[in-house]
This record gives structure tokens, sequence and C-alpha cells, in this order.
């Protein structure tokens, strides 16, 4: 998921029904492959681009972000039950936030979809961006969700390390972790050429059927972020 403020991706049908978003079905990827032979993203992408400022507000609520960062980057759809399982919620509950996600277009019932908590739920495109405009705070608020999310990432990583370390287990584990951060000076032309660079460089890596998982691969969580810097700097 990218914003205005924090540009990173995210099978599905149809259009969003909101005139407040822009569904954009851009020409295939033509990257496909990568070291190991591995098929790779080239699948047709949509992107989901909300605008609504009340839309943005509805984004705010931490198990609809994780509803949204599950669905658009596995490209798996899952029932409420399952993803009730990874956010602590009742089914009945998460019920009613893929209901309220649908009407803003960002999710979609999966074919044979079934009924109630059976029902399957998957992504509305397979990008998701959000461009607030002159709506500063919600964009904001969903941002510190999504901070929140890697957070809490990081500190089950950071648990089940330390309880495989207690038990004697891992051995020697290969350092998995990564955290770069920069000051850059960059025009708008550059902005925007940086973010889709990183972009192309991250479908290179996304699997082309996302149930067909490498021997050795493991999951991984990633966030990239750009934002402007309005503090003064040191000496000016």
């Amino acid at each position: 998921m990218s914003s205005d403020a924090t540009p990173p991706a995210m099978n599905s049908d149809g259009p969003a029904s909101d005139p407040d978003y822009t569904d954009q079905v851009i020409a295939n990827n033509e990257t496909s492959q990568t070291s190991g032979d591995v098929p790779r993203r080239k699948r047709a992408e949509k992107t989901v681009e909300i605008t609504d400022p009340k839309a943005i507000r509805a984004l705010a609520h931490a198990a609809r972000i994780e509803v949204i960062s599950e669905l658009y980057a596995t490209q798996v759809s899952h029932t409420a039950t399952e993803l009730a399982a990874r956010t602590g919620l009742t089914p009945s509950a998460m019920s009613y936030h893929l209901r309220a996600l649908q009407k803003w277009g960002i999710v979609a019932p999966a074919e044979n979809a079934g009924d109630a908590r059976e029902r399957r739920w998957k992504a509305a495109g397979t990008d998701f961006t959000i461009s607030g405009g002159s709506v500063a705070s919600p964009e904001i608020a969903v941002v510190d969700l999504e901070l929140d999310a890697f957070r809490r990432r990081a500190s089950a990583f950071a648990k089940a390390r330390g309880e495989r370390r207690q038990r004697g287990e891992g051995g020697e584990e290969p350092v998995s972790v990564v955290l770069s951060s920069n000051l850059l000076y960059l025009t708008n032309p550059q902005r925007k050429e940086l973010a889709d660079r990183i972009r192309e460089v991250v479908r290179e890596y996304e699997l082309e059927d996302p149930t067909q998982i490498p021997e050795g691969a493991e999951r991984v969580a990633t966030l990239w972020s750009m934002i402007p810097d309005d503090r003064v700097a040191p000496g000016q």
C-alpha cells in the first residue's frame, strides 16, 4: 500500500464502483523471472486508488490495514474467519470490516464466495494507493497504523527468535533484518522516479502465482517510505 506520504503492492476482477477511485489497468509487466528461474509477476496490473477523505478515514483501523496488506500483498483470497485469526478479532467483527472495505471498492467477494463467514474475500486490484491531496491528517493516520503494524511484525520476529534461541534451536541464523534511512534532496520528478524504480524492483521479486512458493523461500515484510522533511538542516 502506498500514499502521497508513503509510496510501496498488493487476483481480482471488476473496477471499483465508487467514482472517487481510479482503477488503472496497466499493461503487462514484462519482468517475469529472477535468479533461480522462478516465475515472477507479469500479470496485468490494476491499481485501486483512494482519494475520498471519508474513505481514507475509514482505513484508520489497525485490522483494516492488516487485511489490506494481507490481501493485496499475497493476492490470495481468505475467509473472514481466516483473517480474524490474524488480527485477533471475532469472525463476525471481521465480516463487518470486510463489508466496510467492500463499500469503498478496496476488497471484493471472490468467485464462489459463499455466504457470511465462509465467504472468501480478495483484493479488488493488484496494487493499492492513497492520494490524499489536500487532506493531511487522515492519510497520516493511515501511515501511522502501517508503522504500528510493522513494529508488531518486528516485535513478533524478535520474540520468536529469542524463544528459539532459549530452546537451543536455530543455530547461527543469518542476518535477516534490514533497516536503512537516508536524507536526500529531490525534485518532484525525481521523487516520482525514485518511487517508480523501487516499485519495479519489488515487482521483480513478486511471484506470478502466490500459491507456488519456491523451496527455501520464507515470507518477509517490507516497508518503504518517503516523506518531506521540513525541518531546517543544521547550519542553515
